[in-house]
């Protein structure tokens, strides 16, 4: 009799829980949520003491060793890091150069006709097959031998843009063919030609396919960048190196560095994280 009465009260309870819920929905979404938004505010508190735990630990083992001279860092650091809109102008200027060529690339290696084709894959295998810094040093010392001169700072964009723009072709090219082709043959039918119907239903749809791998195109450049130091671009990380040599304290410059380089990595590694968040959201909304 017991038994029966427990099972009976509970139930009675689940049955109440059940009618709450069904007479109070918004509620129980707004707790759900609620619960959620605590678990990811814990999680990125213990994400970041992780970080700073390990950063600072390592930052005050090297400050208690004796080996790191802090007078060169308040001496040098300012003169490094004022090279900082020098870097972000040549990443800029070469993704924006990149950009172009792969969106070239891309129509070249999907072209029908063989000569167009031809000039794109080779320009694919080509930049794929050399290395970078063999490039830079080619467009700024070989080039002359022909008398093609090229300032140090655009032979070093040039070579950057020139470079990344034929990997970017291989990813525009794949954004492209992702198109369902019915889109293609939707706009045939309505005698739209081949050229608009490129240019106002495949490209708009490809670009937005293709924005996070540009993203990460970008910020590998911001990297790369320091490579155009060897054609005496006075970038970040030239005037670390130069700092270095002159002081013969290599560790702090190049350490600085590496936190610039860091640094600019992370804020546009978030920029391009809130950036795909917001596309996300707007093709939901769609």
């Amino acid at each position: 009799m017991t038994s029966g009465g427990a099972g009976e009260s509970r139930g009675a309870y689940g049955d109440d829980k059940l009618d709450f819920a069904l007479a109070n929905p918004g509620q129980i979404v707004a707790t759900i949520a609620a619960s959620r938004a605590r678990s990811r505010r814990r999680f990125r508190l213990i994400f970041g003491l992780t970080w700073l735990i390990l950063v600072g630990g390592l930052v005050l083992s090297l400050a208690l060793s004796g080996k790191v001279d802090p007078g060169f860092i308040s001496t040098w650091g300012p003169s490094i890091i004022g090279a900082v809109p020098l870097t972000l102008f040549v990443s800029v200027a070469s993704i924006a150069l990149a950009v172009v060529l792969a969106l070239l690339g891309a129509l070249g290696r999907l072209s029908r006709n063989p000569v167009i084709y031809g000039i794109a894959t080779l320009y694919v295998s080509l930049v794929r097959g050399t290395p970078l810094i063999v490039q830079i040093i080619f467009v700024y010392l070989a080039l002359p031998q022909f008398g093609i001169v090229i300032d140090a700072l655009w032979s070093g964009i040039f070579a950057l843009g020139f470079n990344y723009g034929a990997y970017l072709t291989e990813i525009f090219r794949a954004g492209v063919e992702a198109i369902p082709r019915g889109q293609r043959e939707a706009a045939a039918a309505l005698g739209m030609q081949e050229r608009d119907i490129m240019r106002r239903v495949i490209l708009p749809q490809a670009i937005r396919i293709v924005t996070p791998a540009i993203g990460n195109d970008f910020i590998s450049m911001t990297k790369d960048s320091a490579l155009v130091s060897y054609v005496t671009i006075e970038e970040v990380f030239w005037n670390a190196q130069n700092a270095g040599n002159q002081t013969f304290r290599n560790f702090e410059a190049l350490s600085i560095a590496a936190a610039i380089y860091w640094v600019m990595t992370i804020i546009l590694s978030l920029g391009q994280e809130r950036l795909e968040k917001r596309m996300a959201e707007s093709d939901v909304r769609v």
